[in-house]
């Protein structure tokens, strides 16, 4: 699948890092560094503008190392960027460690997913299917 971009950051394109990788790393795109102290979140740009599209979204999901190294994660996770989004792709990090993180321009922040997606029709109705589960909520799969 081909989709436009305009990459208004002095960075590289996001790139698959292997043939089997699902998503690519997107870098922030800042004129000073973003320092980030205990539980507090930034939205970070990127400098990346895209036009995906109908029926396909860009999801916005934390970096694993990232995530386990340093306790950064995204808020909204993952975000969605819809089909009909023309504005600057940003990340919103969040520091869910005890120790400040300082967000550096170029650093690769979080990893972008394009996937595609259905849309419903609603059937109104006055019953549903009966399954082994039921309306069991939270947890209840697996417990005996």
């Amino acid at each position: 699948m081909t989709v436009k971009i305009i990459n208004k950051s002095q960075h590289q394109l996001p790139a698959y890092e292997t043939l089997a990788s699902a998503g690519m790393d997107l870098r922030a795109n800042l004129e000073a560094p973003v320092v980030l102290e205990p539980m507090d979140r930034a939205l970070i740009p990127t400098g990346l503008f895209i036009e995906l599209p109908v029926g396909y979204e860009a999801q916005i999901r934390p970096r694993s190392g990232l995530a386990l190294k340093k306790g950064i994660s995204c808020l909204n996770s993952p975000g969605t960027v819809d089909a009909d989004y023309r504005g600057e792709i940003g990340v919103i990090l969040v520091n869910l460690s005890k120790e400040t993180f300082v967000v550096e321009n170029g650093e690769r922040i979080a990893q972008m997913v394009v996937a595609k997606h259905e849309r419903v029709q609603w059937e109104t109705t006055t019953e549903l299917n009966e399954t082994d589960r039921g309306a069991s909520g939270f947890g209840s799969t697996g417990v005996k």
